[in-house]
């Protein structure tokens, strides 16, 4: 999971202008739909990085789940984004300081509240979210580390989601699930061989089938990076820390 793909990664400043966090950026207003619309995907897609690092600053699961609500609450129906200063860059930044700064608030509160008048701004899977955290590792774990962890995990399933999609759009889709511990450079995966005699193809149409799937992933995880942070220039800089903090 730890591959280093940074090399493969090339900025393209032509297609950035559109990507989410600058499209708030840009914006930053509570009464702008488009801007609304772009954060919110954005917290739908990493909602669970949050709600880990909440959990292990020790909330149990109910105000975990309450205060990641209430934090997306703050976020998208108040004017917090108004100040938000293009110089911080990264959505994963601000993300985590903005965090830190609505549990500091709400730390002085007896019990966590619901926010959005009880409509939840963002949908969580509690359920999913409390399986996948009891298989966090027991060692004591920075919050900040967990954080940047789950960030990336998030990060690489939302690429693979992606990549799913387009394969199962023409017609690839078993293919896809056969092929894709070869693309994740999972040591456990299958020979090829043993894909080619599966597929019925020889071994080097696998090698090829791998390379282009490869290849399609980075480049689709350029993308998902360029919707976090704020300019071409940050995304190089970008996959360096997050795959050196997945390999630490």
């Amino acid at each position: 999971m730890s591959r280093d793909f940074s090399g493969a990664f090339r900025a393209d400043a032509g297609q950035f202008a559109s990507t989410h966090w600058s499209v708030v950026l840009a914006v930053g207003s509570r009464d702008d739909r488009r801007s609304r619309e772009a954060l919110a995907k954005l917290c739908a897609t990493y909602w669970y990085p949050l709600y880990a690092f909440v959990r292990r600053q020790g909330f149990g699961p109910e105000d975990a789940e309450d205060l990641t609500q209430g934090f997306f609450a703050h976020l998208l129906e108040r004017e917090a984004l108004a100040t938000v200063d293009r110089a911080k860059g990264k959505f994963r930044s601000f993300l985590l300081a903005s965090l830190r700064h609505f549990l500091a608030d709400e730390r002085d509160r007896a019990q966590a509240q619901k926010r959005g008048g009880g409509c939840a701004p963002v949908p969580l899977d509690a359920i999913y979210a409390e399986k996948r955290y009891a298989l966090e590792p027991a060692d004591p774990t920075s919050p900040d580390k967990l954080f940047e962890r789950n960030w990336v995990l998030a990060l690489m399933e939302q690429v693979l989601d992606r990549l799913r999609a387009e394969q199962a759009a023409v017609g690839n889709r078993a293919q896809f699930e056969l092929l894709r511990d070869c693309l994740m450079g999972d040591p456990d995966a299958p020979r090829c061989a043993d894909l080619a005699a599966q597929l019925s193809v020889s071994e080097d149409a696998v090698k090829m089938a791998v390379s282009r799937l490869r290849r399609r992933y980075r480049q689709l995880l350029r993308q998902e990076i360029a919707h976090t942070v704020s300019t071409p220039a940050e995304i190089e800089e970008e996959i360096r820390h997050l795959f050196a903090a997945l390999a630490s």
